[in-house]
């Protein structure tokens, strides 16, 4: 048995939003005999809701399965300059809050931002316990890829040396992406290359899925819906957010070539709401475009019996310079949960979708190209349909958390 503790500002119990990578690890690690807390913060993330309203540093929330920490952090929903403070605080309560806890045999930092690792590297070091590190982005190099901050600017070289300082001084490196040990290598920061990182202590944990309540919520939270239960339509589904950064236009533009150029019963359904539903909604109907419904927001729950309703599930990506690394959509593993193929217009290194061959990836694909996809699928047997189903099955059930978290256990 090992008491661990696990530092995740943006995470937050399942009941409060859908970032619950580290609940998922928690749950599964006290099935297995651990001793788990989860430390996050207390303003929750993409919410409105502050968890601490008096001058507390932490409170304590029992979830039913092991104890939360919500350490204090202020409300940062209107000021990217107070997002920066929340980091702050978030790192320097952390401190205030363990002092007087039981000493543990791990910390986990997840990197959702460096300040959280850096916590686990020092916490580790004063109790002489085992320190691992996860890196869910690569920051700054996404901040580059994103053009968030230019590649000349001074600050970078900054950000670039607390990134080497954390990974050369975490005993241990878990990255959600697989090609971690080559993001390392080519920054030339391993041993073999001159630097001081030991690559063997790199180690990778993608994202997934928790079956247990994704087949829970399929059976139990089921939608009556004229659209997603018509068995004479070939539905194409897409989930998430419809915001620029999405792109679900390009998604819109493939529904319109099919519109335009196949008189088939191929209807696309849109779940989400965002600042462009308005916008292409308003493209469809001046565009004729008669073949895609708008179905707004749902909630999570319904998702996974949303998704069981589908013929071929639809994945966007911005493309940009980090993709060679690696993918760890959340939406990703939901998707292979459902036993549907998925179309994907952005070829990951290491691709998920292409290893498991539950899917068609067309890499940078224009509108053309994600719908002839998409009608290789409604025109394919149902023989050779069924194997792509089966092959997204079988993805889920090696990206089940319960699997994850195995894994995770190997190395504490």
């Amino acid at each position: 048995m090992k008491k661990i503790w696990i530092f995740n500002q943006y995470n937050m119990p399942p009941e409060y939003g859908h970032l619950n990578r580290h609940y998922n690890f928690g749950k599964y690690l006290k099935r297995f005999g651990h001793k788990p807390s989860l430390f996050v913060g207390s303003f929750l993330h993409n919410t409105d809701k502050q968890l601490i309203k008096d001058k507390s540093i932490y409170k304590q929330y029992e979830n039913g399965e092991y104890p939360y920490f919500f350490i204090k952090t202020c409300d940062y929903s209107k000021s990217k300059f107070k997002r920066v403070y929340a980091m702050i605080e978030f790192y320097r309560n952390l401190f205030k809050a363990t002092k007087y806890m039981e000493k543990p045999d791990v910390i986990i930092g997840s990197s959702a931002h460096p300040l959280a690792a850096i916590a686990a590297i020092r916490l580790a070091k004063k109790y002489e316990c085992q320190s691992i590190v996860e890196i869910r982005d690569l920051w700054p190099e996404s901040f580059v890829a994103y053009k968030i901050i230019n590649k000349k600017n001074p600050i970078l070289k900054l950000l670039y040396a607390g990134e080497k300082w954390i990974y050369k001084n975490a005993d241990k490196l878990i990255f959600t992406m697989e090609g971690g040990r080559d993001y390392i290598i080519d920054q030339g920061w391993d041993q073999e290359h001159g630097g001081p990182i030991d690559i063997a202590k790199v180690h990778h944990i993608n994202n997934g899925v928790d079956l247990e309540v994704f087949n829970y919520n399929r059976e139990n939270y089921v939608i009556k819906d004229e659209d997603l239960n018509n068995k004479q339509t070939f539905k194409v589904i897409y989930t998430g957010s419809i915001r620029l950064v999405n792109n679900v236009k390009s998604i819109i533009d493939a529904a319109q070539v099919i519109n335009r150029e196949h008189s088939n019963n191929i209807e696309f359904l849109i779940y989400g709401e965002g600042d462009d539903r308005e916008y292409l909604e308003k493209f469809c109907y001046d565009n004729n475009i008669r073949n895609v419904k708008f179905k707004g927001f749902v909630d999570k729950k319904k998702i996974p019996y949303i998704l069981s309703k589908s013929n071929v599930n639809i994945m966007h990506f911005e493309q940009n310079s980090i993709k060679k690394y690696g993918a760890s959509l959340n939406k990703m593993f939901e998707y292979f949960a459902s036993g549907r193929p998925t179309v994907s217009d952005c070829e990951f290194g290491y691709d998920v979708v292409k290893k498991y061959n539950c899917g068609i990836v067309v890499d940078n694909a224009n509108e053309k190209q994600l719908a002839e996809a998409i009608i290789q699928f409604s025109n394919m047997s149902k023989d050779e349909y069924n194997i792509y189903c089966k092959n997204a099955k079988e993805a889920a059930n090696n990206y089940d958390f319960k699997e994850l978290t195995m894994k995770l256990g190997s190395l504490l």
